[in-house]
């Protein structure tokens, strides 16, 4: 039985889901880890304000608990597929495997591969939430800026809409704000990581492919 790494993506939003299915794509080997993503159906139609944080945290705690326990299936690792890591601290507290949000990843692996940070958000609404999670890491002096698309979970299916937000808020972080690197602010965006680096000659972050790799870096060295 090969270990399996649950992503789950908080919102009800299937197209969501297989957006990031297929990102992930690169990571599938023969004989390792499966990569399965999973829609919490119960879940808001995209997570835009503290109000859908709030509600979806149990509900993610639940899943992960559930998935852990399934006796025909083994759970090597989580990651919860939202920026705003929604019960990323209560379902470590219920669960032995791993346990990995997207914010924290994304932006660990950013701080790597540059001075200056630059996160791409999608709605104003969770900016003041965003700060606070820079602020408890430590690393608020690293953040160059944040700035939305004003685009919901739901517009970000609109590619040419989605392009034309994206590359004016990514030259603002690359040209105003003087960032090196960039962040991805929601799982819905995994899509568009490639496009964005060309466009704009600095790294791009995935944040659920950044989550993923240490998951299956946390995987191998656990059974070594």
């Amino acid at each position: 039985m090969n270990p399996t790494i649950y992503v789950i993506n908080p919102n009800s939003l299937e197209a969501v889901t297989r957006g990031l299915q297929d990102s992930l794509a690169l990571f599938q080997q023969a004989g390792g880890c499966a990569i399965e993503c999973l829609t919490l159906h119960e879940g808001p139609a995209g997570i835009q304000s503290e109000q859908d944080v709030a509600a979806c945290a149990v509900l993610v705690g639940q899943r992960v608990t559930t998935l852990a326990r399934q006796a025909d299936k083994s759970a090597a690792a989580f990651v919860i597929a939202c920026f705003s890591d929604p019960g990323l601290y209560l379902a470590r507290s219920l669960v032995k495997q791993p346990v990995l949000g997207i914010n924290e990843c994304g932006l660990l692996t950013a701080l790597a591969l540059g001075q200056r940070v630059g996160v791409i958000a999608i709605l104003p609404t969770l900016m003041g939430r965003h700060a606070r999670a820079y602020a408890a890491a430590g690393i608020s002096s690293r953040i160059a800026g944040e700035y939305p698309l004003d685009l919901s979970v739901a517009q970000l299916q609109d590619a040419e809409a989605t392009r034309v937000r994206m590359l004016a808020v990514g030259r603002r972080l690359v040209q105003e704000d003087r960032a090196d690197v960039l962040v991805l602010g929601c799982a819905g965006m995994s899509h568009y990581r490639a496009w964005l680096e060309d466009s704009l000659g600095v790294p791009v972050v995935d944040p659920v492919l950044a989550a993923v790799a240490m998951a299956l870096g946390r995987v191998a060295t656990a059974r070594q």
